[in-house]
C-alpha cells in the first residue's frame, strides 16, 4: 500500500466544489494550484470580482466560496452578504492581503466562516476549506488575538451582555449546596442569614429550572464549580 492511498480519507467523498474570486488572474492561478492539488477540493468556477462571483453562484452547484476582500465593482465583503442571502448553505472564506482587524470583523458579520491571509495561503487555505465544511471557524492567530481583545474591550465598557446567568453570590451558594453543606453551614461560611441562604437556593432552582439539590449538584459539576 503506497503512501498516496493513505492520504487522509478525503478522497472517498465527493470533492468540495469551490468558487474562487480574485481580481488578479495570477493570484487565482496560485490559489487554484493549492486547492486542486488536494483530492477532496475542486475549483469549479472562477470570478474576477464580487458581481461575477454572484453570477457564478447562480449557475453552479457550489459548496464553498473563497473570496478576495478587495475587488473592483463589488468587494468580497459585499459579495459575501449577497451570497449568504442567495445560498444560505454556502460556506464562505475570505482571502486577504491585509492583517486588518476592521476587515476581519466585517467579514465575520458578512457571513464568512474563515479568514485566510494570502501570504500564508499555501499553509492555511486547505485546512480553512476543510474547517469551513465542518462549520468550524478558521482564523489565523493574529485574528484570534484581535477578537479576544475586542471582546474584552466590550466587557470593560459594559457593552457585552452578562454571560453569567447567576450572580457571584448565587454561584457561591450553588457551590456550597453542591458540596453538601447545610443551609446553616452556608449561612455561617458566607456571613448571611439562613433565611437569605434559603432565598438564594429557591432563586437558583427557579432560574435554572431545576427541582432539587441533586440537580443543582449536577449543574454545578457541568459549570465547573465542583469536581465530579
Amino acid at each position: 500500500m503506497n503512501h498516496q492511498d493513505t492520504h487522509d480519507d478525503h478522497r472517498t467523498h465527493a470533492p468540495i466544489r469551490i468558487l474562487l474570486a480574485d481580481d488578479h488572474a495570477l493570484v487565482r492561478r496560485g490559489v487554484r494550484l493549492i486547492l486542486d492539488r488536494e483530492p477532496d477540493l475542486r475549483v469549479v468556477a472562477e470570478a474576477g470580482d464580487g458581481a461575477e462571483a454572484i453570477a457564478m453562484a447562480r449557475t453552479h452547484d457550489l459548496d464553498l466560496a473563497v473570496l478576495d476582500i478587495a475587488m473592483p465593482r463589488m468587494t468580497g465583503l459585499q459579495a459575501a452578504r449577497e451570497l449568504t442571502a442567495l445560498k444560505p448553505g454556502l460556506r464562505i472564506l475570505m482571502l486577504t492581503m491585509h492583517d486588518n482587524e476592521q476587515y476581519l470583523f466585517q467579514a465575520l458579520k458578512a457571513g464568512a466562516g474563515g479568514y485566510v491571509l494570502k501570504s500564508v495561503a499555501d499553509r492555511d487555505l486547505v485546512a480553512a476549506c476543510r474547517a469551513a465544511m465542518r462549520d468550524e471557524p478558521f482564523l489565523y492567530p493574529g485574528a484570534v488575538t484581535a477578537l479576544i481583545r475586542n471582546y474584552l474591550d466590550r466587557v470593560r465598557h459594559g457593552e457585552e451582555a452578562p454571560e453569567q446567568l447567576l450572580t457571584p453570590r448565587e454561584e457561591e451558594v450553588l457551590k456550597l449546596v453542591a458540596e453538601g453543606h447545610s443551609s446553616k453551614e452556608i449561612a455561617e461560611l458566607l456571613f448571611i442569614s439562613v433565611k437569605t441562604v434559603q432565598r438564594h437556593r429557591e432563586n437558583l432552582l427557579h432560574k435554572l429550572g431545576l427541582r432539587d439539590r441533586l440537580e443543582l449538584t449536577r449543574y454545578a459539576i457541568r459549570a465547573g464549580l465542583v469536581e465530579p
